[in-house]
């Protein structure tokens, strides 16, 4: 299975794609998708909309895994990152991939074994689990390979609510 994993962000967007078959992975792609801070929102959602298309389409994912929002004290980054993050979820949408969503503490759990785990935690066991020489930059790529092994990990029921509707 395919999986394409994704960080929201609107100044960055983790992406990262693996192939998971019989319990093995194989990395087959990973970066992020970058947007200025002088450009207009519009703009910059429309450069992740294109952006996440073309990895899309460059890979063809079976299926997408999705960071849910963790809100911080910041209410407007918490806005736009909600607005990447819509934009994501249309651009999975208008492709026919289907999409899960994970709290992060689900994907430190599914990744480390313990969801408070830190962040550089995450970053040792995606590089290791990966097979990866270096750990992933910037972080958000890191995330994004994450949150796509956590999908691995326990998205078949998961994705149940999509094929039943």
């Amino acid at each position: 299975m395919i999986i394409l994993g994704v960080d929201p962000g609107l100044a960055i967007v983790g992406w990262g794609v693996i192939d998971y078959s019989a319990s093995h992975f194989k990395v087959l792609g990973y970066g992020s998708v970058r947007t200025p801070a002088g450009m207009s929102t519009e703009k910059r959602l429309s450069e992740i909309y294109d952006g996440l298309s073309e990895i899309i389409e460059k890979y063809k994912p079976e299926q997408m895994a999705v960071e849910e929002l963790f809100f911080n004290t910041n209410i407007t980054t918490g806005i736009r990152v909600a607005e990447a993050r819509g934009v994501i979820l249309l651009c999975a949408e208008k492709h026919r991939v289907p999409t899960a969503e994970y709290t992060p503490l689900q994907v430190k759990q599914a990744v480390v074994g313990y969801g408070r785990a830190e962040k550089k935690q995450v970053i040792t066991m995606v590089t290791m689990l990966l097979g990866l020489k270096s750990p992933p930059k910037p972080d958000d790529t890191a995330d994004a390979l994450a949150i796509a092994v956590c999908h691995a990990h326990s998205g078949y029921s998961r994705l149940s609510k999509y094929y039943n509707n």
